[in-house]
């Protein structure tokens, strides 16, 4: 990922051109979408020709990058971004914003000037205006001419107004920076009624209202009044000037024996300040822009200022937060992705083992989006990441399904290569086959259970798999049946041909029993004439 030390110049933010108008350049965006960090946006904004540039370029650390010239039109277009690393705030990147000069007379058309001021307004955290000579009427109204901010931006869509405009400058103030005013080239002591003052001091008594009511008086306070109302948090520096007249146009250049060892001191003082205390940039609601949010806004703004639409400061939050918030639930649904896929160990051995899963998961998607999202529409986006990752689930639960069937389908098919060798061996078609078959598919069947990991389709798998292979339980069913019907068949046959055996046995005996005794009869029984013989009766 990029960095703001990977910026070795500066590049320009918002070109302001006379053909095109207001526009965002890519390359800073890009710049600032690589920068997760919170950011300090530090503009300035002035008259031309006033030394803005090269106090950017030291609040940068260098004394080169922005662009300063040395003539008397202004050299800085649009507004410029240099992004660095913030030299007292760890973590944060320092973003400063060099926008172009006000007033250039050379210039044909001056409609975006106000537009450029209003930006770097809009966009900065802290915002420094440069003058030069010292706070007088004429300055103030100089200011002043660019803060009418109410005649350029809407804070509302729908909101009441005084007739002086005060009430929507009061509606302005969450969205403004602090304020720093630098007074270049100043030659005045700070006293006031002959006692020393400080720079701060000097500032406030300049904006001190005059008393009375006439018109004249009314027309001096405005200035103030607008000033002190919009910046209620206001800074002021001095500085002499650098070197010698003949020296300036060469400023960048000068080596610190050159320069005027007073205004070295209050530059350093100068650039401590911006340092150590200006804010991380914010919108209502306390929210801390990152680059990449920052970048978002400034295309927001520029886009209603070239719609031709009053700016409406609310829309624009309210647009980034959408935005924002939309770019959440993506981040959100991506870490439940990325969670799921290293924490599922799929399959799961139970439902309740996915859901627990899926729930730790939602929760802790949930938290970023809560962390990153704006509050503005929370409860809208936050519906649309529980559907996105709703889905996401869904997928994630038909993927352990899957799983799970595969891994049951598998174990079964292994488990059954057994019985298949059995059946090709023709182990079941003998009698009793079937009971040695359904012996086997019990085994079969405890095996299943007892291995870990099936997943959730245990059971459906093993109830599918029993189904589909009903037909071979009956084949064997029926092969064993059919198989006990012969040897049935068999035995009535062996038993009836026995019984004829033993019948045809018996009869044989008999037959030889009487044949027997019949001649036995006639060896006992005298014929008739040896009867006569022995002369026997008859």
């Amino acid at each position: 990922m990029a960095s703001a030390t990977q910026m070795p110049a500066p590049v320009c933010l918002i070109e302001n051109s006379p053909r095109k108008g207001l526009v965002v350049q890519q390359e800073a965006l890009q710049v600032l979408s690589e920068i997760p960090q919170p950011v300090v946006v530090v503009g300035i904004t002035g008259l031309y020709r006033t030394g803005k540039s090269y106090l950017m370029n030291r609040l940068a650390g260098q004394r080169k990058g922005f662009s300063m010239g040395s003539g008397v039109q202004a050299h800085t277009k649009g507004i410029w971004m240099w992004c660095v690393p913030h030299p007292c705030r760890p973590g944060h990147t320092l973003v400063l914003l060099d926008s172009e000069g006000l007033g250039d007379v050379k210039k044909g058309d001056t409609k975006n000037d106000t537009w450029i001021f209003v930006l770097t307004v809009l966009l900065s955290s802290t915002l420094i205006y440069n003058s030069k000579g010292s706070i007088d009427q004429r300055a103030l109204e100089e200011l002043y001419y660019v803060m009418k901010l109410t005649e350029r931006v809407k804070v509302k869509a729908a909101l009441e107004e005084r007739e002086d405009g005060l009430e929507e400058a009061g509606q302005l103030v969450p969205f403004l920076p602090t304020f720093v005013w630098a007074v270049r080239d100043f030659t005045l002591q700070l006293e006031k009624d002959g006692e020393e003052i400080s720079e701060d001091e000097y500032l406030e008594d300049a904006l001190e209202l005059e008393a009375g009511d006439s018109p004249e008086t009314q027309r001096c306070n405005q200035p103030r009044e607008c000033i002190r109302q919009s910046f209620p948090h206001r800074k002021c520096f001095i500085f002499d000037q650098p070197a010698s007249r003949s020296d300036l146009v060469r400023l960048e250049e000068l080596q610190d024996d050159e320069m005027s060892h007073e205004f070295q001191q209050q530059v350093e003082k100068f650039c401590r300040h911006i340092w150590e205390k200006s804010p991380p940039k914010t919108i209502p609601g306390g929210r801390i822009l990152t680059g990449n949010l920052l970048g978002k806004l400034a295309e927001t703004y520029v886009e209603a200022i070239e719609s031709g639409a009053v700016p409406c400061l609310e829309s624009a939050v309210q647009a980034l937060a959408e935005m924002e918030n939309a770019a959440a639930v993506k981040e959100a649904v991506t870490l439940y992705r990325d969670l799921m896929e290293q924490r599922a160990k799929l399959p799961t051995e139970t439902v309740e083992e996915f859901l627990e899963l899926h729930s730790q998961c939602e929760q802790e998607a949930l938290e970023l989006f809560r962390k990153r999202a704006f509050e503005e529409g929370t409860c809208q986006f936050q519906a649309e990441l529980k559907r996105q990752v709703e889905e996401v689930k869904e997928k994630f639960c038909t993927g352990n399904e899957e799983a799970s069937r595969a891994k049951c389908e598998g174990a079964l098919r292994k488990l059954f290569q057994d019985i298949e060798r059995r059946l090709h061996d023709g182990v079941y078609s003998v009698v009793g086959g079937s009971g040695l078959f359904k012996a086997d598919l019990r085994a079969l069947v405890k095996n299943y259970w007892e291995m870990p990991g099936k997943g959730v389709k245990a059971a459906a798998v093993l109830e599918k798999f029993l189904k589909d292979i009903k037909a071979i339980t009956t084949a064997i069913l029926t092969i064993d049946q059919s198989l006990k019907d012969k040897e049935e068949e068999l035995k009535r046959a062996q038993q009836q041909h026995e019984k004829a055996e033993q019948e045809w046995k018996k009869k044989m005996k008999i037959h030889i029993a009487v044949s027997i005794g019949v001649g036995v009869l006639s060896i006992a029984v005298p014929p008739l004439r040896a009867l006569r013989f022995f002369k026997l009766p008859l």
